[in-house]
């Protein structure tokens, strides 16, 4: 049985799961789903079109599925809303926006860790465990890939992606996208990889000294676009997750790609 207090709005469109406890003065508006032992601390206002996976905890003030802040985006627009998965922990005063797709919701993934005010903007797009710390933020379209962590008021430009187990610093500005197993400080800088991401997921040390060269060889080196492709895809003959850099770079095209903080250096921070 689900548990509602009594000062809680609830729209008859909302679809409660078994476990469910909704607290105090939340107010859920539209076609919300909730599944099984979802919680709502209390205060949390849900607009729908919204699901949110089980086990999920959204604690006070937070705001999911409200309409995008996009100037071609009318009242009353029909939107593929949010999606939220399971076992998520939304702290106080989080924000994602509604898609201004009709077909494909921003989506937060599963084991996703939102600290306080952290934001996703509309058809942003989070994978699964990724912890953003209080303050960070992604603009419209940013994605996000599995197990990236996004340091305190990190800010994601729109439409840039965020590669694999790629670790953004605090208050870094993501304005290029970031290569998998990386690490970004300042303004689209890498300074290496992800060393302690890599060690923590049980990563082989034989693959993280090849993801190591990789970066070396393909990040901090002057060369252009398609000559640090050429260089991946050699090196990713025997590592796939240098293979895995290389098919990312390829497949860059809204945004450049950040390099290296000796390029960087050189005034030469994306490609």
């Amino acid at each position: 049985m689900a548990s509602i207090h009594p000062t809680a709005i609830v729209s008859t469109e909302c679809e409660i799961g078994e476990g469910v406890q909704i607290g105090p003065w939340c107010v859920i508006e539209g076609a919300v789903r909730l599944g099984d032992n979802v919680r709502l601390v209390g205060n949390c206002y849900l607009n729908g079109p919204l699901t949110i996976g089980a086990r999920t905890v959204v604690y006070p003030f937070c705001a999911l599925g409200f309409p995008p802040q996009h100037l071609k985006f009318k009242p009353g627009q029909v939107t593929a809303g949010v999606v939220i998965g399971q076992d998520v922990t939304l702290r106080e005063h989080v924000t994602v926006h509604a898609a201004t797709h009709e077909t494909q919701p921003t989506v937060v993934g599963d084991r996703n860790l939102l600290m306080v005010n952290a934001h996703l903007g509309h058809d942003a797009r989070t994978g699964n465990d990724v912890v953003m710390v209080n303050n960070a933020a992604l603009a419209g379209h940013a994605e996000v890939a599995d197990s990236v962590t996004l340091g305190g008021a990190a800010l994601v430009h729109q439409f840039t992606r965020i590669g694999r187990m790629a670790f953004v610093g605090g208050a870094a500005r993501a304005a290029a996208d970031v290569p998998p197993f990386t690490s970004v400080v300042e303004r689209s800088r890498l300074i290496g990889i992800n060393l302690v991401g890599l060690r923590r997921a049980g990563i082989a040390r034989s693959d993280i000294t090849s993801v190591r060269e990789a970066f070396r060889k393909a990040f901090r080196e002057q060369m252009t676009r398609p000559e640090m492709l050429e260089t991946l895809n050699e090196l990713g003959r025997d590592c796939p997750l240098v293979a895995e850099m290389a098919a990312f770079v390829g497949s860059c095209h809204h945004r450049p790609v950040s390099v290296g903080y000796d390029r960087a250096e050189s005034h030469e921070s994306v490609v």
